[in-house]
C-alpha cells in the first residue's frame, strides 16, 4: 500500500508555496487553531495529512474532512498505532506538545522529522507578495512576560507609519493564516513563544526564518515543566535572535537578554539596540526627564536624540505603568528598525489601548480601586504589577507550573497590605508568606464551585479594603486548577467586583465601615 504513495520531494527543498508539495505524507499533533492551520495549509498544498488529537473541537472536526484531511481522535501517550501505520514523512506538531511527549519522542526515535508551525510558515511565506515581487518582513518578538503587549503596539506603531501589519503568532492569529491571507502584509509581528522557540530549534538551515528585527523582552522562570529546566527555557527564548538581519533589541535592565544577543548568530551588519527605563546611550532608547528618546536610530546619535512621547501623555493613556513603558520601548526600537517616524509612533499611541485583563482598572468605588491583571501568570510578571501599584491587597495563587514562588513573596510580600489565596492547591503560597512575610495577613479561598471563587475573594478584599488602596489580581500562576484560562479568571473578577459595588450599602459606599471587622485581622 505504501509503495503506491506519490514519492514526494526532499523537504529541503520545500522552502516555497510553489515547491512541489504533493503527495507529502504529514501527520499533524494536535487540533486547536494551530493544528488546523497547519492542516488547512498542507492540503491546500496537495500534501496527505492525518490530524492526531486527544479532542477535537466540533468546528474543527466539521471541517477536516472538508478541506481533505483524515482524523484520529484517541489517546497519543504512548504514541498511537495509527501515527506508525500512517509512515509519515513528516510531522508538524501544536506548540502545546512537550519535548517529552510520546508522540514526540516517536519521531525523534523513527527519525522522522519534526516541525512546528513557524517553520512551515517561513517555507511558504512568498505565497502572497508585494509588488516587488518580496514576502512580507518577519519580526520576532518573545520574553517571559509582555509579548503580546509588545506584538500590538508594534503593529500598531508600524500601521500608523503607513505599513501593512500583521500581529499574529502566539497571540492567537495563526501565522499560517497571515501568510495566506490574500490582501498581503509589509510586516508581520510575530509573538512566539518558548514552545514555538523550542521546535525552531530543531530547523534545518532551510527551514529556519530570518527576521528583520527581533527581541527578547525579559527572562525569568516559567514553564519549566515542559522545558524540563531553567536553562533549557533560556536556550529556546535566545532562539529568538538567530538569523536577525537589522536589529537585536534587549532589554538593559536584564542581563540575560544582553547575552543572548551577544552569543547569537546573526546576520553581518545586524546592531544590538538596549531599551530600558534610564537615560539612553547612543545605540539605545529610554527616558530622559520623563520624555521617551530614541539615541539608536539617527545620524548624529552620540550628540543627539528624537522625542517619541512622553509619561504624562502616556499615563492619560493608562500606559504609564513602568513595565507598560518598557514594553512601549522595546516596541519602538522595533518600528524604528523599520523606519516608522517619531511622530507616527507617539500616534499610535495616542490612540493605543491594553487589552483585556492586562493591568485593567475595573472599578474605583469608596476610594478602592478594583484591578485586573489576571494576565499576570507567572511570578515576573506579578512583580511588576505589585512594582506598579506597592501596597496592594494581593490576590494570588493557581497552578505555579513548576515554578517557586518564594521569592516573589520574598520580594514583594512584606508591603501587600493582605494576601488572598487562590487555587485548588494553596499550600505552597501560604507558606511562602509564613516564611518571607510573616505580618502580611493571609486569607484562603477555599476550593469550590468556580463561579464561588471570584465572589468569596470579593468579599475577603472589601472586608480588608480601606480609602487609598488598591485590589489587585495578579496571581503569579496559570488559571486552568479552577478556570478555563487567565481571561475567564479576569472576567469572573470583575463581574464579581461590579456585583459587590450594586449590592454594597450606602453606608459602605460612603466609607462608614471598619477595616479592623474584617475577618482574620484583630
Amino acid at each position: 500500500m505504501a509503495g503506491a504513495r506519490l514519492v514526494s520531494a526532499p523537504l529541503s527543498e520545500l522552502t516555497s508555496w510553489h515547491a512541489d508539495w504533493k503527495g507529502l505524507r504529514v501527520a499533524v499533533l494536535g487540533l486547536g487553531q494551530t493544528g488546523f492551520s497547519v492542516a488547512d495549509t498542507l492540503t491546500e498544498l496537495g500534501a496527505e495529512v492525518l490530524v492526531l488529537t486527544e479532542r477535537a473541537d466540533e468546528e474543527y472536526e466539521r471541517l477536516l474532512p472538508v478541506i481533505g484531511a483524515a482524523l484520529h481522535v484517541g489517546a497519543l501517550e504512548p504514541a498511537p498505532a495509527e501515527l506508525a501505520g500512517f509512515d509519515p514523512e513528516l510531522v508538524i506538531a501544536s506548540p502545546g506538545f512537550p519535548p517529552h511527549h510520546a508522540a514526540v519522542r516517536w519521531c525523534e526515535e523513527s527519525g522522522v522529522p519534526l516541525w512546528g508551525d513557524i517553520e512551515l510558515a517561513w517555507r511558504v511565506r512568498d505565497k502572497v507578495v508585494g509588488a516587488d515581487g518580496s514576502p512580507a518582513e518577519w519580526m520576532f518578538i518573545t520574553g517571559t512576560n509582555g509579548k503580546t503587549t509588545t506584538t500590538n503596539l508594534t503593529a500598531a506603531m508600524l500601521v500608523a507609519g503607513g505599513m501593512r501589519a500583521a500581529p499574529c503568532g502566539n497571540i492567537g492569529i495563526a501565522v499560517l493564516d497571515a501568510v495566506r491571507d490574500p490582501a498581503g502584509f509589509d510586516t508581520l509581528v510575530v509573538e512566539l513563544s518558548s514552545h514555538q522557540l523550542w521546535y525552531l530549534s530543531l530547523s534545518a538551515p532551510e527551514g529556519q526564518p530570518v527576521p528583520a528585527a527581533s527581541v527578547c523582552l525579559n527572562l525569568a522562570d516559567d514553564h519549566l515543566q515542559w522545558h524540563g529546566s531553567a536553562e533549557a527555557y533560556r536556550d529556546a527564548k535566545a532562539l529568538v535572535y538567530r538569523n536577525t538581519r537589522i536589529a537585536c533589541v534587549y532589554n538593559k535592565a536584564d542581563p540575560a537578554t544582553r547575552e543572548m544577543v551577544e552569543d547569537a548568530e546573526v546576520i553581518e551588519g545586524a546592531r544590538a539596540i538596549g531599551f530600558d527605563l534610564g537615560v539612553p546611550g547612543p545605540s539605545d532608547l529610554g527616558i530622559v526627564d520623563g520624555i521617551l528618546v530614541d539615541r539608536a536610530f539617527l545620524e548624529e546619535r552620540r550628540t543627539s536624540a528624537l522625542e517619541i512621547t512622553t509619561i504624562e501623555r502616556l499615563a492619560r493613556h493608562g500606559l504609564g505603568a513602568p513595565h507598560i513603558v518598557s514594553n512601549i520601548l522595546a516596541a519602538a526600537a522595533l518600528a524604528r528598525s523599520q523606519g516608522v517616524a517619531p511622530a507616527a509612533i507617539r500616534d499610535a499611541l495616542d490612540e493605543f489601548r491594553l487589552d483585556p485583563h492586562r493591568i485593567e482598572v475595573v472599578a474605583v468605588h469608596a476610594g478602592i480601586t478594583w484591578i485586573d491583571d489576571s494576565k499576570a501568570t507567572n511570578p515576573h510578571a506579578a512583580a511588576s504589577s505589585l512594582g506598579a501599584y506597592p501596597g496592594a491587597i494581593w490576590i494570588v495563587g493557581g497552578q505555579l507550573k513548576g515554578v517557586d514562588i518564594g521569592p516573589l513573596v520574598a520580594h514583594r510580600g512584606p508591603s501587600a497590605r493582605a494576601a488572598i489565596v487562590i487555587g485548588e492547591v494553596r499550600d505552597e503560597v501560604v507558606a511562602a508568606f509564613g516564611r518571607h512575610a510573616p505580618g502580611v495577613p493571609v486569607f484562603e479561598v477555599q476550593a469550590g464551585e468556580t463561579e464561588d471563587v471570584m465572589r468569596r475573594v470579593v468579599e475577603l478584599a472589601a472586608g480588608v479594603a480601606r480609602e487609598g488602596d488598591v485590589v489587585l489580581l495578579a496571581p503569579a500562576a496559570a488559571s486552568f486548577d479552577q478556570f478555563t484560562g487567565y481571561a475567564e479568571r479576569g472576567t469572573r473578577f470583575a463581574d464579581a467586583v461590579r456585583k459587590h459595588i450594586e449590592q454594597e450599602p450606602r453606608g459602605a459606599a460612603d466609607g462608614d465601615h471598619d477595616p479592623d471587622e474584617a475577618p482574620g485581622l484583630g
